[in-house]
């Protein structure tokens, strides 16, 4: 059973939590939960969810049960698509060298293992080539195309990366290399002129689908090339590939980016997750083995916690090419190594990530350091890696509610590094901008949630004052809008049930947010802590009723102290999960958030 809903303004009256956030039911207009509950016969908990989500009253069938067949969009109205389809046909036929450049991250990796998986189906070697992060940076320059040159390519598909190239397309014109852009990054300005550019978010694209991951967009290429092979006969004497064997790969790129999960998009991730749950891709299944895992369903969380932090591993801290190189690879010795060597170095990064966070925390929360009321952090520190400094960035962010910037320092080169995340609605990447604008920066931009930067050590002080200055307004009015927002409130004994139920909205990510639970007035039971920071413990109810939860690395924060302190009722809020832990078949809660109602009056 579900509890009855609270007032519209606050969620169980929850002005400030632990956290120091309002919680509020996520809104829902009344008359389009009706009608989700009459046409598709789901609880009234349930109806709302969907229609919190923005899914209109018509669309609820399509939304729960997406496919690719109603949603997939036309190549054609893609700027370039067809353009970029003809070229590669033509690269094909007449046996021209190419290149596959791709981005160091996750939707790089499985944007090149496409292209490459359809070429070699096609009987074509199609090498990847993945710039060095630490001494190359990212994308393409005019020293990695002369390279690439050098090694005897005619033609470079560059893919999540180039849109903004607008150096190395011009070296790549002057030294005879022809190059087709697919990637899916904001554009400010013109194309730029290359052979094709393929960017759904270009200001001349017609397609509607700027919502894409690169391996989205690079999926959406693959029907293109089989339509174009097609047309020129190609499969007369050689079978078509069956590019939804590659849906796996596009979904991986699709839900490690964090790109919006609606529409296309959406089908894509859901069937995608079918595709993958059959573990045909030597890499990702040599992946998850080294992770300890042998045959799991896999949803967001497995490919965005388990299998695309051991991808992104070797950009951050290894060799940049070792995930697009383990998702390409049909080798067993060759994705058996090279899942060991990212696992590895996953843990090494972790271990990174710990220490700089710890140093981070302590240097933010030192008395002579830490102001409450600024509405950003800057904090840095000499030798902080800066493959791993965004990721601690996340980590502040969530702990402090405000943008943080995190800067390691190079004293010998006397250049400083840094990466930064946003509170929504506070644009940092326009801040960053503007810094760069005035001076204070060599290198930086971004967008409004994410921003990266490099400069000089001495400058460090100077931009903290000025994205103080910059953001002070923006910030002001996002902490007035920071809140939790609840789905429904519930009770221990029904947890089971809605989890299930609400499973259906599933593949979560942004534009359609995971649900969020409540539970009222529960004590927290056989708290303790685990290693890392993270606490367990048990939430009872009034009537005896239990509930397991985790809260995680929260042990020196105010809700986590509070919680270990056990004392009177809480009100707690956070994500319904499976606990199937060796074996087991229970449901446990992931705390995000508590409130004490003796605090707020109740």
């Amino acid at each position: 059973m579900v509890a009855a809903e609270s007032p519209e303004d606050t969620f169980l009256g929850v002005t400030r939590s632990l956290s120091g956030r309002r919680w509020r039911a996520r809104p829902a207009d009344a008359v389009v939960v009706r009608a989700h509950q009459a046409r598709l016969g789901v609880s009234e908990p349930f109806a709302r969810a969907m229609a919190s989500r923005d899914v209109a009253a018509d669309d609820g069938d399509a939304f729960l049960r997406p496919t690719l067949r109603e949603l997939f969009p036309d190549p054609s109205s893609f700027a370039d698509m067809d353009r970029a389809a003809s070229i590669l046909i033509d690269a094909l036929i007449s046996g021209l060298s190419l290149v596959v450049f791709a981005d160091y991250d996750v939707d790089g990796a499985s944007s090149a293992a496409q292209l490459v998986r359809w070429f070699r189906h096609m009987g074509r070697d199609a090498p990847i080539y993945v710039p060095d992060r630490m001494t190359e940076g990212y994308g393409p320059s005019p020293a990695a195309f002369r390279k690439i040159k050098l090694g005897g390519a005619d033609l470079v598909i560059t893919v999540d990366c180039g849109a903004a190239a607008y150096e190395a397309v011009a070296t790549a014109t002057e030294i005879g290399l022809e190059v087709v852009v697919v990637d899916h990054h904001l554009m400010r300005d013109r194309p730029m002129k290359t052979a094709a550019l393929v960017n759904p978010n270009r200001p001349d694209c017609a397609s509607g689908q700027g919502n894409l991951s690169a391996s989205g967009v690079t999926f959406v290429l693959l029907v293109a090339l089989n339509r174009e092979a097609r047309r020129r006969g190609l499969f007369a004497d050689r079978a078509e590939p069956d590019v939804r064997q590659w849906l796996d790969l596009a979904a991986l790129g699709a839900i490690c980016d964090v790109t919006r999960l609606v529409g296309f998009n959406r089908a894509l991730a859901t069937q995608g997750l079918r595709v993958m749950a059959r573990w045909e891709n030597p890499g990702l299944k040599a992946l998850l083995a080294a992770a300890g895992a042998t045959s799991i369903e896999p949803g967001v969380f497995e490919v965005g916690f388990v299998l695309g932090p051991r991808i992104n591993a070797g950009g951050r801290i290894g060799r940049s090419d070792l995930g697009a190189r383990l998702l390409s690879s049909d080798d067993a010795a060759e994705v058996a190594a090279l899942s060991d060597q990212l696992h590895l170095l996953n843990a090494e990064r972790q271990a990174v990530e710990r220490a700089i966070l710890d140093e981070a925390v302590a240097a933010i929360e030192a008395d002579s350091n830490f102001d409450p009321a600024a509405p950003v952090i800057v904090v840095a520190r000499e030798g902080w890696h800066p493959g791993v400094i965004g990721i601690v960035a996340s980590r502040l962010r969530e702990r402090f509610r405000k943008p943080v910037v995190v800067v390691g320092i190079d004293r010998i080169g006397d250049i400083a590094k840094g990466s930064g995340r946003s509170q929504p609605g506070v644009n940092l990447g326009r801040a960053v901008q503007a810094a760069y604008e005035t001076g204070l920066l060599l290198a930086g931009g971004g967008h409004a949630m994410a921003a990266g930067l490099t400069m000089r050590p001495d400058a460090i002080p100077e931009l903290r004052e000025f994205l103080c200055e910059q953001l002070a307004g923006e910030m002001e009015r996002a902490e007035l809008e920071d809140a939790l927002e609840i789905d429904a409130l519930v009770l221990p004994a029904a947890a089971a049930g809605l989890l299930t139920e609400f499973a259906a909205l599933a593949p979560f990510g942004p534009g359609n947010p995971e649900p969020q639970f409540a539970l009222a007035n529960v004590r927290v039971e056989r708290a303790f802590e685990m290693r890392g920071g993270h606490l367990r413990c048990e939430l009872v109810d009034a009537g005896g009723g239990r509930l397991k939860a985790v809260a995680w690395r929260c042990a020196d924060t105010a809700l986590g102290r509070r919680m270990a302190s056990g004392g009177a009722s809480l009100h707690v809020a956070g994500r319904l999960k499976p606990d199937n832990w060796n074996g087991r078949r229970s449901v446990q809660l992931e705390i995000e958030d508590a409130a004490d109602p003796a605090q707020m009056g109740a």
